[in-house]
């Protein structure tokens, strides 16, 4: 979906379908919206009198108007709740709720105003409003159906354009400048949807590395992808391990976005991509199997994260890190009781092969130290005990620098992918000792997500970095007005705006 602004009057604008938010609790209209209500002879100002339409967060009505009242076909309510509780996640979900209602009527485009935003300009700026909205609304126009055979009618119609409406000039340029990064944002992020959704025979390690190379060719950056020859002559035998019971080849692969000062040390995102997981020899029960396709969104986000970033051309070095392979079963699959020689040097005890994402993580913390990082971020869905500890509505965040930890909370709470910092105590290192090795690969299930992150921790250098647990938000139902049922493409947007953060 594209996205552009015109300057014009919204009562005169030609369009299917004109989309117009409305405060929750407000005595009159004002603005444009007063101005479109006058036109359709007080449609608006009279549902709102009858209690039909009270503008709570999320609540939908379409209107039309009297003939020939406005160019306008429809007018589409969006409620967006109490003025004083408006900010940016409200206006994402209240555009994709705007897309949503624009693809059941099958309208190719509509188009929105930004008024309701003006009205708290104080608190949210024209150019931060506009990047939400586009956010929300190419997220919310995002479907996954490359791979249904479908007719005609099966579905809802997808939207082609979405036209932001301001006639003022300074405020348009602002606009414009909002839903340039909030489109490309969003864009990364469906990118990272579509790699999550895509299934485990198409999605491979092999695949991965494809797009990385296809993302490289796009936005110049150099692309490395190590196979199983180079892992080998690099000592990456936690990865090499984790791949044995598969005919999949492993991959690591490396994108560089160099864009800062050739002395400026990188910003390394780095994700778990784990393209099936079957659990290995401790397989995992049947039922739900099916959805360990899921098992690489933490990659998946990296790579649609570097997409963005070299859309925007952020200027700045960053650079994303994928360690890819499969998990699962055969006469050459790791066993527990194995015991292996990480890159690092360090041995690990394997005590249960479904606990192999931390491995392949190992490797890749081990082999990113010759960046000589400013900072590192690991996203990866890495345990079901941050499930049940955190639920869907925020991933977990351990690590090493507390700042750091701060600046993703932060930054969480801006985008709309919360984290939510757990404990590192010394004395939880103590579960992932081993008697035959330096390290077991698991502590058990008490406080499992804290025991993983330390398992990791004995990987990490010098350098600052914060894990990220998406195992509760990287896929899911889709809940959210701009969400579908299952990849959600977290946290590629918050790993995009880090890194714009600390461009600035």
């Amino acid at each position: 979906m594209q996205i552009r602004v015109e300057q014009v009057d919204c009562t005169e604008f030609e369009t299917p379908l004109l989309v117009l938010n409305i405060f929750e609790g407000e005595a009159s209209l004002t603005g444009p919206v007063a101005k479109v209500d006058e036109r359709v002879q007080g449609q608006i100002s009279d549902l709102i009198g009858r209690g039909d339409f009270k503008g709570t967060d999320g609540q939908t009505a379409v209107l039309y108007p009297p003939k020939g009242a406005m160019p306008a076909e429809r007018l589409l309510l969006v409620g967006v709740g109490k003025r004083e509780s408006l900010d940016l996640e409200r206006l994402r979900k209240a555009a994709g709720s705007a897309v949503k209602q624009a693809m059941r009527l099958r309208v190719a485009t509509f188009a929105s105003l930004l008024h309701h935003a003006e009205l708290v300009a104080d608190r949210v700026s024209a150019r931060e409003a506009a990047q939400a909205v586009a956010e929300g609304s190419v997220l919310g126009a995002y479907v996954f159906d490359e791979l249904k055979t479908r007719g005609a009618d099966d579905s809802d119609a997808p939207v082609a354009e979405m036209v932001v409406l301001e006639k003022v000039p300074d405020k348009a340029r602002e606009i414009e400048e909002g839903t340039a990064v909030g489109a490309a944002l969003a864009r990364g992020e469906n990118l990272a949807r579509t790699l999550g959704n895509l299934p485990g025979n198409i999605a491979t390690p092999a695949y991965l590395a494809q797009t990385a190379e296809r993302i490289g060719a796009d936005h110049g950056m150099t692309v490395t992808v190590l196979g199983p020859a180079e892992l080998e002559g690099e000592g990456l035998n936690a990865l090499l391990a984790v791949s044995r019971g598969s005919v999949e080849e492993p991959r690591l692969i490396v994108l560089e976005h160099r864009r800062g000062p050739a002395t400026q040390k990188p910003l390394i995102l780095l994700g778990k991509g784990l393209t099936f997981d079957a659990g290995g020899i401790s397989i995992k029960p049947a039922q739900g199997m099916e959805e360990m396709k899921f098992d690489m969104c933490g990659g998946a986000a990296v790579l649609g994260a570097m997409q963005a970033i070299g859309e925007l051309d952020v200027p700045v070095n960053v650079i994303g890190v994928v360690p890819s392979s499969e998990n699962l079963l055969s006469g050459a699959a790791m066993k527990p009781g194995d015991v292996i020689r990480s890159h690092l040097g360090k041995t690990i005890e394997i005590v249960n092969t479904d606990a192999e994402g931390r491995l392949i993580l190992a490797d890749a913390l081990s082999y990113l130290k010759r960046f000589d990082p400013a900072a590192v971020i690991d996203a990866a869905t890495l345990t079901g005990a941050c499930v049940i500890a955190l639920g869907h509505q925020a991933s977990a965040a351990l690590g090493n620098d507390q700042p750091l930890i701060d600046e993703l909370v932060r930054l969480g709470e801006q985008v709309g992918e919360r984290v939510w910092p757990l404990p590192m105590y010394d004395e939880y290192r103590e579960q992932i000792k081993s008697d035959y090795a330096d390290i077991k690969n698991t502590g058990g299930r008490p406080a499992g997500t804290i025991t993983a992150a330390w398992f990791l921790r004995e990987f990490v250098g010098e350098y600052p970095w914060v894990h990220l647990d998406v195992a509760g938000t990287a896929y899911g139902d889709g809940k959210l007005p701009y969400q579908t049922k299952g990849s959600t493409g977290v946290p590629t947007r918050l790993f995009v705006e880090w890194v714009r953060s600390r461009a600035g």
